[in-house]
């Protein structure tokens, strides 16, 4: 099998986003190849862990990688404050002799975004509505790099690593086997220090929140970078619990025009066409200017805006996100793809800096709390879903009553479809079979 073979049998997907399946974005040319171990969002430190851990297979992975879609530069981002991962990079690529090259970042967020690091190493505009592949360019996710170079020594994507954190009382990195309950992954960290609580899964700025009695409901899966056990009371939570006729209301009610939601829009100031106070004033009354609200799918959902620009307490990013998908599911797209303004000339001086924005968000006390080192759990019974990727869901391949051994295929998509293969994560018998494969382990599993 070729490299796209591989990756497409280990089901690797993006790692560190929505779980666009790799074998796909592999496919093709490209002047750049790009790795991000910039670790986008606050607090979590995954994909640090993962650079410092396994740098000679993420060195590996990229010079097959590069070879493959004919890069002329192989570049891996991170921030100028990670020595420990610098350093482990740097003798990685002299150990091996390699061509990749670092690229240092200033501390700042949203500087994981794929849009804003292709701008940063490459200075080249990825189109409004566009991918980084349209300028040339293929941006990977330090975690992805880690899974092709499993997935080239076939072995599958079965298990996550998962920063755990907050209100928790061991805070810890969880070495989880796909389709883990959340619920199991918090108590292998000891549970959690407070009684009324509620979970973040993700980063603080774009992560979903679940609430207590969710937790036997949710599991890891191939995209699962953080758990964050948070005071439900948190102001974070509360605005992210509101509906559209909410945000609406308080919007008409109180909010000023100021813009200074789009003067730090990330997007805006790379030059993209979104102008989120725009939108704003067009939900407040303004009709006529209908048409603006497509800019809403331009939208990287990074919550600059909402947590840090907005004087007023508005949720101009949650907004975008029920647009996008009101049009979403009109069949509505961004159809410009050309890029309509220059980048703009204050940039630099309008990114914001990450410490300050743990500040605004009252979590700095949580920083720092994972320290290196990592634990294993063993659930006795794992609950996969078959969509843990854009597109397609996976279609079982297996029955109720199989035993299946850990790695073994479980459902499939066709290598033509937009999906990904699943497979088992632990060895077991196939309990049941919905929009979840469900394995149970037996008496013997332990969690340890």
């Amino acid at each position: 099998m070729d490299i796209l073979e591989k990756i497409f049998e280990a089901g690797v997907v993006g790692a560190g986003g929505a779980g666009f399946p790799t074998h796909i974005k592999l496919d093709g040319v490209a002047e750049y190849l790009l790795v991000n171990a910039v670790e986008c969002e606050p607090l979590l430190e995954t994909d640090k862990f993962i650079t410092r851990h396994k740098s000679e297979e993420i060195i590996k992975a990229m010079e097959i990688m590069g070879n493959h879609i004919q890069a002329k530069e192989m570049v891996i981002g991170l921030k100028k404050k990670n020595t420990k991962e610098i350093q482990a990079l740097r003798e990685a690529i002299q150990c091996l002799k390699s061509k990749v090259t670092l690229h240092l970042v200033e501390n700042f967020y949203p500087a994981g975004d794929e849009q804003m690091l292709v701008y940063e190493i490459t200075k080249r505009q990825v189109p409004p509505g566009g991918i980084p592949k349209d300028v040339g360019v293929v941006v990977c996710n330090v975690g992805t790099v880690v899974n092709i170079y499993e997935a080239l020594n076939e072995k599958p994507v079965t298990h996550k690593l998962v920063t755990i954190l907050g209100e928790v009382k061991n805070p810890s990195m969880v070495y989880a086997p796909i389709g883990t309950p959340i619920e199991k992954c918090i108590e292998m960290v000891g549970g959690p220090t407070i009684q009324a609580y509620r979970i973040v899964l993700g980063g603080p700025m774009m992560g979903r929140v679940i609430e207590k009695s969710q937790l036997n409901q949710e599991v890891v899966t191939k995209t699962t970078g953080g758990i964050i056990v948070l005071p439900e009371e948190h102001f974070m939570l509360r605005d992210k619990q509101q509906d559209l006729t909410q945000m609406i209301n308080r919007s008409r009610s109180t909010c000023i025009q100021c813009s200074l939601c789009t003067d730090l829009c990330p997007r805006n100031l790379i030059g993209h066409p979104l102008r989120p106070h725009r939108i704003m004033r067009t939900l407040s009354g303004d009709k006529e200017q209908y048409g603006v609200l497509k800019e809403a799918l331009l939208c990287c959902e990074c919550g600059v805006c909402e947590v840090y620009a907005c004087p007023m307490g508005q949720t101009p990013k949650n907004i975008n996100v029920e647009i996008k998908n009101l049009l979403r599911q009109e069949g509505i797209r961004y159809s410009d793809t050309s890029v309509k303004n220059e980048v703009n000339g204050m940039r630099e001086y309008r990114k914001v800096p990450a410490e300050r924005l743990l500040a605004r968000l009252e979590l700095s006390g949580y920083a720092d709390q994972v320290k290196d080192g990592y634990c294993s759990i063993e659930p006795h019974r794992v609950k996969i879903p078959l969509k843990q990727h854009i597109g397609k869901p996976a279609t079982p391949i297996v029955e109720v009553g199989s035993l299946v051994e850990k790695g073994q295929l479980i459902a499939r998509v066709n290598a033509g479809d937009l999906g990904a293969n699943i497979h088992a994560s632990m060895q077991g018998v196939v309990s049941e079979i919905n929009e979840f494969i469900w394995i149970e382990a037996g008496e013997k599993a332990v969690i340890q």
